[in-house]
């Protein structure tokens, strides 16, 4: 059994506007293994959720289109099922948790209900056995008096707890993959703290991999065992955790590295903001995406796309022309010489 459960390759997604087709999605191309968990790192807007939401087949068609791609879980082509086969394989054998349970729960609902219902639809439950399960899932999940709950409706929840339900629904029909999209943003620090192991804790427990989608770099520093940084649609950078953080390869990646506080008295530095603005993706550049907010752009990023350089065979690549063999200096480098 191959180690790599779900394989994505040059994934481009569009969307038809009254001011013209977004190019969404450009050529994304990434794996996931087999109990490991993929950071897919970067800013608003810049393609992640669409990326994971086609490969579900969450995206409006129309006015979105998939232009080309593969996306094979298990070897096996998911990225262009009719509607019905696509409906089975989310929440059976991929599950997704959404980035606001406030707005993503029925609030005219109970809670153990909704989560009973994936597994009435997928699995063939009877009422009784589904309700059950659901007590079962919002205890695993470590909801306190999971009976009583069960039978509450969003409202009575406090939006960790609402996290802690939505886990439970996306896990119900034990998926191979767990996606989470920005399961964070909405909660204060002690609850993320607390979202984050329990997500590690059933990734353990139940052998899922994860794709977590976040701007947080420090909840990818806790969790991601290898991170794909993403701007304007397109993968700029991937590697294992450790490489991408401690020896970055793409500038924008060096950006965000710049910008991320540390918890280091030895080590304090201003913040640096990144300058400017992404590009407009209705007309996106024909070179690097990043050419007109990078500090070392040369002339040959504007007009020619740099492809993924290996920096460590397959393991680090970086889609930066700073990589090519002709160059002698790392970003490293050229940040500490520009601040001389």
């Amino acid at each position: 059994m191959s180690d790599v459960i779900l394989e994505v390759r040059d994934l481009a997604v569009e969307f038809a506007t009254y001011g013209g087709v977004v190019k969404a999605v450009r050529g994304v191309s990434f794996d996931v293994k087999r109990g490991k968990t993929l950071a897919i790192v970067g800013e608003s807007g810049c393609g992640k959720s669409v990326t994971v939401q086609s490969i579900m087949g969450l995206i409006p068609i129309p006015p979105g289109r998939i232009t080309s791609g593969s996306a094979q879980l298990d070897g096996r082509e998911i990225l262009y099922l009719s509607p019905d086969d696509s409906g089975r394989v989310r929440g059976v054998e991929i599950g997704m948790i959404f980035q606001d349970p406030m707005t993503s729960l029925n609030p005219t609902m109970r809670v153990g209900e909704q989560i009973a219902e994936t597994l009435l639809v997928h699995r063939g439950a009877t009422k009784r056995q589904a309700i059950a399960r659901a007590t079962e899932l919002l205890d695993m999940t470590k909801i306190p008096e999971a009976a009583k709950r069960a039978r509450q409706y969003p409202f009575e929840f406090s939006g960790g707890m609402l996290q802690r339900a939505m886990i439970a629904m996306a896990i119900a029909c034990n998926p191979a993959i767990l996606v989470a999209d920005e399961p964070t943003t909405a909660l204060d620090v002690t609850i993320q703290a607390q979202i984050l192991e329990l997500m590690s804790e059933l990734q353990r427990d139940e052998g899922m991999s994860i794709i977590l989608i976040t701007h947080d770099l420090g909840v990818v520093a806790q969790m991601a065992d290898d991170v794909a940084v993403m701007y304007a649609g397109e993968i700029v950078e991937h590697g294992e955790v450790d490489d991408v953080f401690y020896r970055c390869s793409h500038p924008y990646t060096h950006g965000l590295r710049q910008a991320m506080p540390r918890n280091d008295p030895n080590a304090q530095h201003r913040l640096m903001p990144i300058a400017g603005s992404p590009p407009d993706l209705f007309h996106p550049p024909d070179g690097c995406g990043y050419f007109a907010r990078c500090p070392y752009a040369m002339r040959l990023c504007e007009h020619h796309r740099p492809p993924l350089f290996d920096i460590q065979d397959d393991r680090h690549r970086a889609a930066c022309w700073l990589q090519h063999e002709s160059v002698t200096e790392s970003v490293d480098e050229l940040h500490q010489r520009s601040r001389v």
